[in-house]
C-alpha cells in the first residue's frame, strides 16, 4: 500500500454504482486531498483493487453483478489484497447484511444517507488504524488507552493506577478491543477471535461477557460501545 503518513499520496477505490453518491464521495474525499479512484460494478472494483492497491476502498454493498458481500469475500481471500481496509456504505435496512461484512473481514460500515463529517472520520479513523498497527505483536506488549493498562505478559488490568481482576475471556476481549479502538466487532468475531472456531457460544453469551467486563472496569466500561444489532467497539482517545 501507499505511504498513509501522507495524506496527498492516499489512494481510496470508490466502488459505487449510483452517480450522484459516487459524485458526493469524490467531492468530499478529494477535498480533504486524498486520491481517489471510482468504479462502478464489483468486477471493476475487484480488477482496479489488485492494480492500484489503493490504503482504503469505500465499498457500496447493492452492486450490478457481483454485490459488495462477493466483492469483499474475493478481496479478503486474495493475498494480493487481503491486507487493504474496507468499509462499506449499507442502506439502514441492511443490518444483517453489515454483520455479513464485517465477518467477510470488512473493516467498518456506514450507513446512508450520510454526512461529509461522518464520512471523513470513519475514513481517518480506519487509516489510523492501519498506520498504528503492527506487523507482529510482541509479548510484552503494553496496552494503555483511556486510563487502562493491559499487560499482555502478565495478564495484568489496571484502571486508572488499580489492579482489575478479569476472568481469562474478559482479558482476552479487553485486549481484542483495546488494541484496536474504533474497530467494530461483532459477537462471533469476538468468539472467535477469544475460543477459535470451534467453541460452542451464542451471540448472546458475548453480552454477558461484556456486561461483566464493563462492571468492573467502571467509569472506564464506558469506553466499550455498543452498535445496535452489530456488536462492540472500544472508544477511540481524542
Amino acid at each position: 500500500m501507499g505511504n498513509i503518513g501522507a495524506m496527498e499520496k492516499i489512494k481510496i477505490l470508490v466502488v459505487e454504482d449510483e452517480a450522484p453518491i459516487q459524485e458526493l464521495l469524490q467531492f468530499n474525499l478529494e477535498r480533504s486531498k486524498y486520491r481517489v479512484h471510482v468504479v462502478d460494478s464489483g468486477e471493476e472494483a475487484m480488477t482496479e483493487a489488485a492494480a492500484l492497491q489503493p490504503d482504503l476502498i469505500l465499498l457500496d454493498i447493492m452492486l450490478p453483478g457481483a454485490d459488495g458481500l462477493e466483492v469483499c469475500k474475493r478481496l479478503k481471500s486474495d493475498p494480493k489484497t487481503e491486507r487493504i481496509p474496507i468499509i462499506m456504505l449499507t442502506a439502514l435496512c441492511e443490518e444483517a447484511d453489515i454483520v455479513t461484512g464485517l465477518e467477510l473481514g470488512a473493516d467498518d460500515y456506514i450507513t446512508k444517507p450520510f454526512s461529509p463529517r461522518v464520512l471523513l472520520a470513519r475514513v481517518k479513523a480506519a487509516l489510523r488504524r492501519i498506520a498504528a498497527a503492527k506487523p507482529a505483536q510482541s509479548d510484552d506488549d503494553l496496552i494503555s488507552i483511556h486510563g487502562i493498562v493491559i499487560d499482555v505478559t502478565r495478564h495484568k488490568v489496571e484502571v486508572n493506577g488499580e489492579d482489575i481482576s478479569l476472568t481469562f475471556t474478559e482479558f482476552k476481549v479487553l485486549q481484542l478491543m483495546a488494541n484496536q479502538p474504533g474497530r467494530v466487532f461483532t459477537r462471533y468475531q469476538i468468539v472467535d477471535a477469544v475460543h477459535g472456531d470451534d467453541y460452542p457460544v451464542t451471540d448472546r453469551s458475548v453480552d454477558v461477557q461484556i456486561v461483566g467486563l464493563r462492571k468492573k472496569l467502571g467509569e472506564a466500561g464506558t469506553c466499550i460501545e455498543t452498535v445496535r444489532g452489530i456488536g462492540y467497539r472500544f472508544k477511540e482517545e481524542d
